[in-house]
């Protein structure tokens, strides 16, 4: 097999191939429902999955030459750093634009889907990875 990148880069590859297919699928889907507002609320969508499930695969490209305690840190500062601004850019998103604008169910829909489509071409590209994982010895 040969090596084309790191375990993290692979991952990114194989996510991101099935988000964008079903994100341009949100976003003709939308756009024929609910014109340019579930355009804008499709794309926004596909933006803000893609960026959530990045900064992931980055902390742990990060975090690979860490002890456990460090990484676990880490692991545990993004995630909650990630609700936070997520919970702020979903309250700035109600507060600040109209639903004429950004549709807010072809926003929540095809987050949804992305999220999956993200989920499973990363579980997909995790299960081709050629991992060797040490065992304890035996005593």
């Amino acid at each position: 097999m040969s090596n084309k990148g790191s375990n993290e880069s692979q991952l990114l590859r194989g996510a991101l191939v099935p988000t964008f297919i079903v994100g341009i699928v949100a976003i003709g889907f939308s756009t024929f429902l609910a014109g340019t507002s579930g355009f804008f609320g499709a794309l926004l969508a596909q933006c803000v999955v893609v960026i959530y499930f990045a900064v992931h695969i980055g902390v742990s490209k990060i975090s690979t030459n860490l002890d456990p305690m460090s990484t676990m840190g880490l692991a545990l500062f993004s995630y909650f750093a990630k609700l936070l601004l997520l919970g702020i850019f979903l309250w700035a998103l109600t507060s600040w634009t109209s639903r004429q604008t950004i549709n807010r169910t072809s926003f929540a829909i095809s987050a949804i889907a992305l999220t999956f489509a993200w989920l499973g071409g990363e579980i997909a590209s995790y299960m081709k990875l050629r991992l060797h994982l040490p065992l304890p010895k035996s005593e």
